[in-house]
């Protein structure tokens, strides 16, 4: 029998995971317990959740076996791939699957998986539009993600499908803040034109997963969205213009040029940032702010998390 308090958390030493799991001992005043599943339980970042009280277990989402034994009496499973471990979208299709297997087999009463659309709805393999990518993708770490979605549902799982947005994290850890150009000012590089982009708070998705599995079986059987803020290029750079006390300015450039800068991935971005300045109508529409708020009161705008982030910045 399942224990309707505890959420096994895929991925808890990560960035999605790992802000669900702080949710969960952060809000204890709702009762629920996290599992956090990882694959090497003797890692620091393991350790270190063991250390505060937080029941770990071993679990590989390349292994069914581990998975279903890590479900196991589980109320809620938050489920997470990686695909910047791997950059292999069959892969990530592989663990989705391990993942729906296991928490069907575990009898978990309801999962959020975290997805992202499969942009070859919107811009199929034959449009030229941006390039195919891997033979048979547009947007490699979207569309596995969007992909797997029916995995859940075949399995039977009780499935909430839960988009997520840009990390404003990645300013940070990716590579992506201010940079220093040729004129010596600092600049944030983007192929978004004038056009929004909806971001968040890596924390913040495990706040607002928190309010998915509080909210019972309300979200069950649908896809939701969710966003800390809708901003354009010019809005970021202002507002670390403001936060850093040095100008930032943004600096558009074209898909084309961004998927041309060579690092890995730089061609899934710059599809990426393309389908989100193409279809931006839908891509902030189907990420609700006040929706997102009212699953977290304390969702950090981007000004927020600049304030409390700004010292971690790298700038060039």
């Amino acid at each position: 029998m399942s224990d309707s308090k505890i959420i096994a958390v895929v991925g808890a030493t990560g960035a999605q995971g790992g802000g669900l799991v702080r949710a969960i001992r952060k809000q204890s005043g709702q009762g629920f317990r996290a599992r956090a599943i990882t694959r090497d339980v003797s890692s620091p970042k393991a350790l270190e959740l063991a250390a505060l009280g937080v029941e770990v277990v071993a679990g590989d989402v390349d292994d069914e076996e581990s998975l279903a034994r890590a479900f196991d009496g589980a109320g809620g499973a938050f489920c997470v791939t990686f695909y910047w471990a791997h950059f292999s979208p069959e892969r990530e299709l592989a663990n989705a699957g391990n993942m729906a297997k296991a928490a069907k087999r575990a009898g978990v009463p309801h999962v959020i998986w975290s997805t992202l659309e499969d942009t070859r709805h919107w811009v199929p393999l034959t449009d030229d539009r941006m390039p195919t990518l891997m033979e048979k993708y547009k947007v490699p770490h979207f569309d596995a993600k969007g992909e797997a979605n029916h995995l859940f549902a075949g399995a039977g799982v009780p499935t909430t499908n839960l988009l997520t947005s840009f990390y404003w994290d990645n300013f940070i850890y990716f590579g992506m803040g201010p940079k220093k150009g040729p004129d010596g000012r600092l600049a944030i590089t983007l192929p978004m034109g004038n056009e929004k982009l909806p971001g968040i708070a890596a924390e913040d998705i495990g706040n607002c997963a928190l309010g998915v599995f509080a909210a019972g079986d309300r979200y069950i059987g649908k896809t939701i969205g969710i966003s800390g803020g809708h901003l354009t290029g010019e809005e970021m750079a202002a507002a670390f213009t403001k936060a850093l006390g040095r100008e930032v300015i943004y600096n558009s450039v074209a898909p084309e040029v961004y998927r041309g800068f060579g690092f890995p991935g730089a061609d899934d971005l710059g599809n990426m940032f393309q389908f989100n300045r193409d279809f931006h109508e839908y891509y902030c529409g189907a990420r609700s702010l006040e929706f997102s708020r009212g699953l977290n009161p304390e969702l950090q705008n981007f000004d927020t998390w600049l304030a409390r982030n700004r010292h971690q910045i790298p700038l060039d």
